[in-house]
């Protein structure tokens, strides 16, 4: 229905230039909110229209998702309806009586050194691609990063002769985070023998190139994370590499709050979650090494 697509465009438009959100997050509205008006149009209704028994039966359609899932998809129709009475397409609230679920606790996926150590001699440093995916897998490890935050560096952000990265996070956060010894030198090695040939006749300002000389893409690099796991009995994909440096820090006996800063979580409560795998770590040490610790019988 064509009146519901324009009022979805100046949704999405409003929180591009009014809330300055961030692509994906902006891209993830815009899925949860063309999911709820296909629902519309299917029954031929106008959002405008929609009240609590309509967007009832829609909600009770989602049920198949997760919890996470179902809370991300509330969460962007409250924001829709927000939008919708302060441009006056309707004149109250229609989602303020109904509850997200509970979230779900899920611990992350959590590689071990050993692990991390096996993936990152996976890349042949010698050749041109070797020498960039091994500067990205080290670069994700030793600095906990986002894969969008990964791509979107450039060469300024790289504070070499101090050891840092300065990075750009979720909603424009900037945050300065160390690099690790390893990492400096895979990314030194990858900027003095590979860069130049993957830029060509280009000088593109990004840090990580593809083979047309331009930025890589994060599905460019989850594409060669995947072409890598397919060499190990080993789940990988981009965001365990966070998972894990978060993980082995606090294991190592990193201050939370720390950790949080390095993570760029804006609640520490976020970063939370980590402690939990480390209290799980903690009591399996305990179990296999305290004399005491299995009950005797």
């Amino acid at each position: 229905m064509k009146a519901n697509q324009e009022i979805v465009n100046g949704f999405i438009n409003h929180l591009m230039v009014e809330r300055g959100l961030s692509e994906n997050t902006i891209e993830a509205y815009r899925s949860d909110i063309e999911r709820y008006v296909k629902y519309l149009d299917n029954k031929g209704l106008n959002i405008v229209k929609a009240d609590k028994h309509i967007l009832r039966n829609y909600i009770t359609e989602l049920q198949d998702l997760s919890r996470r899932s179902l809370a991300r998809n509330l969460s962007a129709l409250r924001t829709f309806d927000k939008y919708l009475l302060i441009h006056k397409y309707i004149d109250r609230l229609i989602m303020e009586d109904i509850e997200s679920p509970k979230r779900e606790r899920i611990l992350p996926e959590v590689l071990s050194v050993s692990q991390i150590n096996q993936i990152l001699e996976l890349p042949k440093e010698q050749t041109l691609y070797g020498a960039r995916d091994k500067a990205i897998l080290e670069l994700l490890y030793s600095c906990g990063l986002r894969i969008s935050e990964l791509v979107s560096l450039d060469f300024k952000n790289i504070l070499g002769d101090e050891n840092l990265v300065r990075v750009m996070g979720k909603g424009s956060k900037e945050r300065i985070v160390p690099i690790g010894g390893p990492a400096v030198k895979a990314v030194n090695y990858y900027l003095n023998h590979s860069w130049a040939k993957l830029a060509g006749s280009k000088r593109p300002q990004a840090l990580f190139l593809n083979r047309l000389g331009d930025r890589l893409t994060r599905q460019g690099c989850w594409f060669m994370i995947k072409k890598y796991a397919k060499d190990i009995d080993i789940k990988i994909y981009p965001h365990i590499f966070r998972h894990s440096f978060a993980t082995h820090m606090l294991q190592n006996g990193a201050d939370l709050r720390a950790v949080q800063e390095m993570l760029g979580h804006v609640s520490i409560s976020t970063t939370q979650v980590y402690t939990h795998l480390n209290q799980s770590h903690l009591r399996k040490a305990y179990a296999k090494f305290h004399p005491r610790a299995i009950s005797q019988n």
